[in-house]
């Protein structure tokens, strides 16, 4: 499952923690997006692009378009190259696409947005962009899309946390234990019960997913409590 989550489109919200960091994860799905031939774009806030790029071989640097807005977030410099407006200019710009190669876009990290925009613009962005090959109307052309958005969940409150979870078609929870490490999936499709799913897993240094044996790695049906059981279903 963890290594097939962008086949889904939409957004994909990657939650880590200081005790499991999710860099490493999502540069893995960066370079799966790579080598199945989709347009990679990746928006670099928190760390250097020599850092992000670190451990990619040149092949799979050369496939990615790098917006860097770690050194200059604010376009001081007022280089060409830059997007007017910074990474929101940069993901409105990305939702007038109309390239039939699908894409996937990385946002690093969704935390650093968050903490400098307003929750309800940056959502809203957000959901045109991740929904921008599924509306009515639209050119059917237009390549399936997928955002990855690394959120570093204990810096915020359960509002913006909630606002992001409500627009995400897959949340992957970083975990663990005893060394290993652990990723809780929650799939969201339309007109279908939400599933989730646990999927062990290491990174190797090439930054290829090694998916691995664990205790449970079964999908099993997504129990939400504020959906009454149904006719013939246990009672909680």
């Amino acid at each position: 499952m963890l290594d097939s989550l962008l086949a889904l489109g939409g957004l994909v919200l990657l939650r880590d923690s200081v005790e499991w960091e999710g860099r490493s994860l999502l540069k893995a799905l960066v370079k799966k997006s790579a080598l199945c031939g989709e347009q990679v774009h990746i928006l670099g806030c928190e760390v250097s692009e020599e850092e992000f790029r670190e451990g990619f071989d040149s092949d799979i640097n050369n496939r990615l378009v790098y917006h860097d807005f770690f050194r200059d977030p604010l376009n001081w410099s007022k280089t060409e190259e830059a997007f007017p407006g910074g990474p929101l200019g940069a993901l409105r710009a990305m939702c007038k696409r109309t390239d039939p190669v699908p894409v996937t876009i990385a946002l690093d990290s969704l935390s650093w947005l968050l903490l400098r925009l307003p929750c309800t613009t940056l959502c809203q962005v957000l959901h045109a962009v991740s929904h921008q090959d599924s509306c009515p109307g639209d050119s059917s052309s237009v390549g399936k899309v997928s955002v990855l958005g690394l959120l570093h969940e204990e810096l915020h409150g359960p509002g913006p946390v909630g606002a992001l979870s409500s627009l995400a078609q897959t949340e992957v929870t970083l975990g663990g234990t005893m060394g290993q490490a652990s990723a809780h999936i929650l799939c969201r499709r339309p007109r279908q019960r939400p599933t989730d799913q646990t999927q062990w897993f290491s990174i190797l240094p090439d930054f290829s997913l090694d998916l691995q044996e664990g205790p449970s790695v079964e999908s099993q049906p997504y129990s939400d409590p504020h959906i009454p059981p149904t006719a013939g279903s246990p009672a909680a």
